[in-house]
């Protein structure tokens, strides 16, 4: 019988089913597809969807001649580790500078973590900014500690960073596995709130990419994948700088994961390279700067790491490079903001011995 509670039905149902894709015959390929394992179905269909952004760039396995710097003559990379060693680059750069030693002359920049927030403001022209922000944070910790909180962890952080640290290999299932535990975790930080944090600390535009010179490291949480943007990417994906430097510092467990187009990531420093100095190889001159050797000391995450090794690998593809390693004071917490102060003086006093090396390195 025709009523108008039978119309309403179809019509709903009419409704429903224009709002799902259409039934379609499955190709050979895809009825291929899906006999395999889960996990080789689903890496295959995000393949498929993701390919096209120009965003992930494996890591080599053997010295490689990098796209990205052939050619190049100065070339910088700038490793992670918190907030500690944003401040220890503030008081490194700011000494550099007052030394006459200008490191935003250099051709390429390469920003992981602390890095990224570094290399963009140099470049950006806003270094000074940020350096007056540190040493205000550095007065008043407890103000930097409202604006990135990170005691007090919930179960969903925990297992994230106990992931993180009792990994013990580089390999894309550790990755993923770490990344899956980053998209799990329930921090108080996250989303656009990350990206809102990078734009006040760095002053850098949430609209565009101002400087072609800058290039960031980040990790796909879902897939493992190394993911480097740099203009002509971010561009392409609508990816402001201070989200790209956001999700550099995305660190599992404690703030992110951050959408970069329509990847959430976590930080750069999870990742089989301790420094991604690959992506410079084949400039001229390359400096490298991080905040331990990757195994000693002060520590994000348990991959092992050999910076030494990296350097080697580097200088076989004919880049001349030069190592600086920070260093930390034992047991130094790399996230506490009561660290601010003394990190940006023994920055500035690092400064004052490396000075000459690298203007003789780079003139």
């Amino acid at each position: 019988m025709f009523s108008r509670r039978n119309l309403i039905k179809g019509a709903t149902g009419i409704a429903a089913a224009a709002a799902l894709p259409a039934t379609r015959q499955a190709s050979a390929a895809e009825a291929d597809v899906a006999t395999t394992e889960p996990a080789q179905m689903a890496a295959a269909i995000s393949d498929a969807l993701f390919d096209g952004d120009g965003l992930a760039r494996p890591v080599p396995d053997t010295p490689t001649v990098s796209s990205l710097a052939s050619g190049l003559d100065r070339t910088l990379v700038l490793g992670g580790g918190g907030e500690y060693y944003v401040a220890w680059y503030c008081g490194f750069f700011h000494g550099l500078l007052e030394q006459g030693v200008d490191p935003a002359i250099a051709d390429m920049v390469v920003g992981t973590s602390a890095g990224s927030y570094m290399g963009s403001s140099l470049l950006s022209g806003r270094f000074l900014q940020m350096r007056t922000e540190f040493n205000f944070f550095g007065h008043f910790p407890g103000l930097f500690a409202k604006l990135a909180p990170v005691a007090a962890p919930n179960a969903s952080q925990k297992r994230a960073q106990e992931i993180n640290f009792r990994v013990k290999d580089g390999n894309p299932d550790t990755i993923r596995t770490i990344g899956h535990a980053a998209l799990a975790a329930d921090n108080h930080l996250n989303g656009d709130g990350v990206g809102r944090l990078a734009w006040l600390l760095t002053g850098d535009s949430r609209t565009g990419w101002p400087t072609p010179k800058m290039f960031t490291t980040s990790n796909d949480c879902y897939t493992g994948e190394r993911l480097v943007v740099h203009q002509d990417v971010a561009n392409k994906n609508g990816i402001p700088l201070a989200h790209a430097a956001a999700a550099s510092s995305s660190l599992p467990g404690l703030i992110g994961p951050t959408l970069l187009g329509q990847r959430y990531c976590m930080d750069g420093g999870i990742s089989k390279t301790w420094a991604h100095t690959d992506l410079v190889a084949g400039s001229k001159r390359a400096i490298v700067v991080t905040l331990t050797n990757g195994y000693e000391g002060s520590l994000l995450t348990g991959i092992p790491h050999d910076i030494h090794k990296e350097i080697a690998a580097l200088e076989a593809t004919g880049t001349k490079a030069m190592l600086i390693i920070a260093g930390t004071p034992p047991g130094v917490s790399l996230l506490d903001p009561k660290q601010i102060e003394p990190a940006l003086h023994a920055g500035y006093e690092r400064s004052k011995i490396e000075a000459p090396k690298i203007r003789a390195f780079w003139a």
